[in-house]
């Protein structure tokens, strides 16, 4: 992988929301490669932004969210026109303007 790709771990475990998902992203011409996971304990993945995208409109599972260091809590809009918004907005927050830290070195 290039420094200019970047790879998205796409954590869902609702198959539905999971085929939007990535119709949403894919219809934004996020070209970068996409890797779908139904949990993320893996110790490796612990640098990886985690957004939770959900359909709760609970308290508890905002602040339970950010207890388990998620870095961004959205509630999917229920209008497929507005979830591409969020979509592409998504795309820009953590595409072009995060900053990440440094890919992890492998050792040798």
């Amino acid at each position: 992988m290039s420094t200019n790709e970047i790879e998205i771990l796409l954590v869902e475990d609702n198959p539905a929301d999971l085929d939007l998902a990535l119709y949403a992203l894919r219809h934004n011409n996020l070209v970068n490669q996409i890797q779908v996971a139904r949990d993320k304990s893996d110790g490796q993945t612990k640098t990886i932004p985690v957004v939770i995208l959900t359909s709760s409109k609970e308290e508890k599972d905002l602040v339970q969210s950010y207890q388990l260091g998620v870095n961004s809590f959205i509630q999917k809009p229920v209008d497929f026109d507005q979830f591409r918004q969020i979509i592409k907005e998504l795309q820009l927050y953590w595409l072009v303007v995060n900053q990440p830290p440094p890919a992890r070195r492998s050792s040798a």
